[in-house]
This record gives structure tokens, C-alpha cells and sequence, in this order.
């Protein structure tokens, strides 16, 4: 059997990790971040992933900084439900984080909708 490995992100620059990996008719992302940094960076995270977050059968975390994790809660937003897996650490962090970063894109969207309604 073959393995395929898909960069969904990471590659080209240092942000937004997400591999796809494919082997006997699974297929696990490695790494779910967001895309940080300059706005076309970020304009990234806008763009559907090329596979159906359905298809995903699991989600391994190699750590929890957003670049690695951030991208999570839009994953199972879209249809992802499969496991996570991740060190205690880990997950224990992003509990943390993942929250946090939601609440700060709020009030950076709240900001900016403000701006452009003045």
C-alpha cells in the first residue's frame, strides 16, 4: 500500500501547518493551524481545505501553538467529528488558547466593523 502526504499548509512559509496524510483508505491531518503573519497569510484561512473536512478520519496535534492548532474549531465547524489526538499537554494548552485566540478575533473583527461603518 502506498502513502500520500498533501501540504495543506507550512510549506512556502512557516505558518498554518496542516499535512494530510493518506494510507489504506484513512487519512489523518497532521497539525490543524491557522495561517498567521502578513494578510495574505491570513486571507489563507478563508479558503475551503481541498479535502471535505468529513473525510478527515482524525486529527493528531503535534503541540498547541495556533499555528499548529488554531485552525480546530473552523475544522469541526465545517463537518469534521473524528478524534483528536494530542499529549496531555497539549490539549490541557489548547483549552487555553483555542478560546483565548477566538476572543481575540472577535474583538478584532468587532474593531474593525466599527472602523468601516465611521
Amino acid at each position: 500500500m502506498s502513502v500520500s502526504i498533501t501540504f495543506l499548509g507550512g510549506a512556502g512559509t512557516v505558518t498554518g501547518s496542516k499535512y494530510l496524510v493518506r494510507h489504506g483508505g484513512q487519512s489523518l491531518l497532521v497539525d490543524c493551524g491557522l495561517f498567521q503573519g502578513y494578510k495574505p497569510l491570513r486571507l489563507r484561512n478563508w479558503q475551503p481545505l481541498p479535502v471535505a473536512p468529513h473525510d478527515i478520519d482524525a486529527v493528531l496535534l503535534t503541540h498547541a501553538h495556533l499555528d499548529h492548532s488554531g485552525y480546530l474549531p473552523l475544522l469541526a465547524k465545517s463537518g469534521f467529528g473524528g478524534p483528536v489526538f494530542c499529549t496531555a499537554g497539549t490539549r490541557d494548552l489548547c483549552a487555553i488558547l483555542l478560546p483565548d485566540s477566538g476572543h481575540l478575533q472577535e474583538e478584532d473583527a468587532a474593531f474593525l466593523n466599527r472602523h468601516k461603518l465611521s
